[in-house]
């Protein structure tokens, strides 16, 4: 079966991008090279094809309660023009999928999934909500850019001659572009001041352009997109996330402030394993899946992802450890051909971002 395309593909195939399969998607990797659109991005900008995303509508008399129900998000305060980061948990408080929930008014709602889970998603969430609660699909019909980078504000606002420094943080906008809907989010996956751009997938191309346009402005690959996660501190659905693991093992059972009883709710702060931040000196990176153990003793975890941090000059690393060592300082990482000596970090690894800098 032949990986799905989004609006740019072919663009990014014509200006030499290499292309692999992610999540049932042909997706650019890298354009230069992973470490010069890393740093590009932390110190100007950069653009991220992220089309592949699934973005569903939900709406109707009903909506906010029966969707609080469905999710862990704190809709009860959540006010429209905002966003809010939360979880989709299957019955025993494991992660569906990780998603983004937008308040456009009291029973308006859209909310953001990983692609690899979006049909899941979907039919969950069909599943949860009672039938007088719209659901809709706009995924196909949504094309999804993300404009990231200390330098981001300006050219966002140098392409659409607007003002957005009164944005915060999580909060967005409805605009437009080219006669088309736009929404700006000031959101990321990065850690660096940028938005995640919303607009119907006809007009991909020419907005995407339109940014390069701005010389301060490369496109960046899923490559850089994940050290740069990485180094931010920042979960990937399916290494640091999944049906096994509660928010709370991986560190955000503080997000769980919701009083509705959602799905999920009761085991969503239990406890077996933690996630774990390692560093380790030198270049040889940790893989998702090597082995955790005590220095001379047994193996009592697994990295979930590792990579070089180009920003630190190290490796940095992410594990799940049982519950009753995650405190230990000192482990070790049994890589393929070798061992990799570990310490505890604090996250974020990097502690320069510019995410939540007030503009």
């Amino acid at each position: 079966m032949s990986e799905l395309r989004t609006p740019l593909t072919a663009w990014h195939e014509a200006h030499g991008a290499k292309m692999a399969p992610f999540a049932g998607w042909l997706m650019p990797i890298q354009y230069e090279g992973i470490l010069i659109e890393h740093q590009h991005t932390r110190q100007h900008a950069g653009l991220f094809d992220i089309c592949h995303m699934g973005e569903f509508r939900i709406e109707g008399p009903g909506a906010a309660e029966a969707l609080a129900r469905a999710v862990s998000h704190n809709l009860e305060t959540l006010a429209p023009g905002r966003c809010r980061y939360g979880f989709l948990l299957n019955a025993f408080g494991g992660v569906l999928d990780d998603c983004i929930i937008y308040r456009f008014g009291p029973d308006a709602f859209m909310i953001v999934v990983n692609a690899a889970c979006a049909a899941g998603d979907f039919a969950a969430l069909r599943e949860r909500l009672p039938h007088n609660v719209k659901l809709t699909d706009l995924s196909e019909a949504t094309a999804k850019i993300d404009l990231q980078g200390p330098e981001s504000l300006d050219v966002l606002e140098g392409v659409l001659k607007e003002n957005f420094h009164d944005l915060p943080y999580f909060a967005f906008r409805e605009t437009s572009f080219d006669g088309a809907p736009l929404l700006v989010s000031r959101t990321g996956y990065t850690g660096e001041l940028g938005f995640e751009l919303y607009l119907p997938s006809h007009k991909a191309e020419a907005f995407w352009t339109g940014l390069l346009g701005d010389c301060r402005v490369k496109p960046v690959g899923l490559g850089a997109r994940d050290t740069l996660r990485l180094e931010a501190g920042l979960p990937l659905y399916g290494h640091e996330l999944d049906e096994k693991h509660s928010p709370a093992e991986a560190g955000m059972g503080r997000m769980l402030t919701s009083t509705a009883d959602y799905v999920g709710k009761a085991g969503a702060q239990t406890i077996r394993e933690q996630l774990v931040p390692l560093v380790i000196q030198g270049r040889r990176a940790a893989r998702h899946g090597d082995a955790l153990i005590l220095p001379g003793g047994p193996q009592v975890g697994r990295v979930t992802s590792g990579s070089f941090a180009p920003s630190l000059g190290c490796v940095v690393a992410l594990a799940w450890v049982d519950a009753a060592h995650a405190d230990q300082e000192n482990f070790v990482i049994r890589a393929a051909r070798s061992e990799l000596a570990a310490r505890r970090a604090q996250l974020p690894f990097y502690k320069d971002g510019t995410a939540r800098k007030k503009l």
